[in-house]
């Protein structure tokens, strides 16, 4: 049960963050039986520290993300191809503006009752203006992985299983042999048991295995595996959530690096008291990939949000997020805030405008990697 180094708290926070939060409603165009949705996200923000440095560098940025989405599905079967490009202009540092490429296929079979299988496969190409190896450069990445789950048993049954299994690679486009140490493959294998305890209620018992496979820096050659138990629900629309406690343990294969094992917990809960208002709180501990010299970062995240429409057209989406990554190896801990708050104004069924603020901080002990960051964005999102 991996998590990346930093990752974790933008995927805690994707739901909530100022341009990803629309209620749009697109409509879709037939295509020789496909139906194919595009969408154009256009946002313009102020950024005062787009790099994440103690020494910040501000800049007005412009984003343009296009997405074509191409669906078909029958009583059984679904599969879904996303393509979406991304352009990115940092109007004072021209050096970090790119374009973005992503491209995602998801596929969902049911074969009986009894038998279901979900494919999902996605290749990306972007640059990271923070957390860069080298200030002011950007990190190019490129990253491509395949997922499966098979699952075993009637939703309605006693008992189910999961059968999973992951590849996927990271490779870095920067010159001079930058981040050439952080190129890896990664395999993963998992399976889930669950048991039913009540009508909306069912156990779990999770088995993780993942391989690391670094492709120069040998050093951090690992496998790690987690075993975790928990529970998940969902009473009526209202409250719905799932729990999972374990542990883990990190083997090195080079012995001169020391073997680690930590807690390791997930919890996912969601409240909706009403049909407009939602609370949700997402809380993780695991163990992420080394980053900046250290054999592992030890990650506990969690967040707070609220959803909730004042009216047919006007919503708000507040997020508060805590974070702290310890640094194995290394004397070094950080401990990151992130707060966000934006309010959507659905102004026709096609255009969502977004009004939004973001802060973060980070609050290391180590030299020269603390830091402030306020972004101010104004977005617009548009369909058919």
């Amino acid at each position: 049960m991996t998590i990346k180094i930093h990752g974790p708290f933008a995927l805690l926070m994707i739901s909530l963050c100022p341009g990803t939060a629309w209620s749009l409603d697109p409509q879709s165009i037939d295509i020789y039986g496909f139906d194919f949705t595009p969408t154009l996200l256009f946002s313009e923000s102020y950024d005062d520290n787009f790099r994440e440095l103690e020494r910040a560098q501000s800049s007005m940025v412009t984003k343009v993300a296009p997405t074509f989405e191409l669906k078909a599905e029958d009583r059984n079967s679904a599969t879904r191809l996303i393509w979406q490009p991304t352009r990115y202009i940092y109007h004072d540092e021209s050096d970090a503006s790119n374009t973005a490429q992503r491209v995602r296929l998801n596929s969902i079979m049911e074969f009986t009752d009894r038998h279901r299988l979900k494919l999902d496969a996605e290749a990306r190409k972007y640059e990271r203006t923070t957390s860069t190896a080298v200030d002011g450069i950007n990190d190019k990445i490129r990253s491509n992985r395949v997922n499966g789950l098979y699952t075993y048993g009637a939703r309605s049954a006693a008992n189910q299983i999961d059968l999973g299994a992951s590849y996927a690679q990271l490779r870095y486009d920067n010159s001079g042999g930058i981040n050439d140490d952080k190129e890896r493959d990664t395999t993963g294998l998992t399976t889930t048991w669950y048991h039913r305890i009540g009508s909306n209620t069912r156990g779990l018992l999770e088995y993780d295995h993942t391989d690391f496979d670094y492709q120069s820096n040998n050093r951090l050659n690992s496998t790690s595996d987690a075993v975790l138990a928990g529970a998940e629900w969902d009473f009526t629309a209202r409250t719905s959530g799932k729990v999972r406690v374990g542990y883990e343990r990190k083997n090195f294969d080079d012995s001169s690096v020391d073997d680690l094992s930590n807690p390791t917990w997930q919890v996912d809960l969601r409240w909706k008291p009403r049909t407009y208002s939602t609370f949700s709180f997402i809380a993780r501990q695991a163990m992420a990939e080394g980053d900046d010299g250290a054999d592992a970062v030890k990650t506990t995240s969690a967040l707070f949000g609220w959803r909730h429409g004042w009216t047919e057209r006007i919503t708000t989406v507040a997020g508060v997020g805590l974070s702290r990554y310890e640094y194995e190896g290394q004397d070094r801990t950080d401990d990151l805030r992130d707060y966000n708050l934006a309010v959507e104004y659905a102004m026709r069924r096609w255009l969502d405008i977004e009004l939004g603020y973001r802060y973060r901080n980070d609050d290391s002990d180590a030299d020269n990697q603390s830091f402030e960051r306020n972004i101010f964005l104004l977005g617009f999102n548009v369909s058919l």
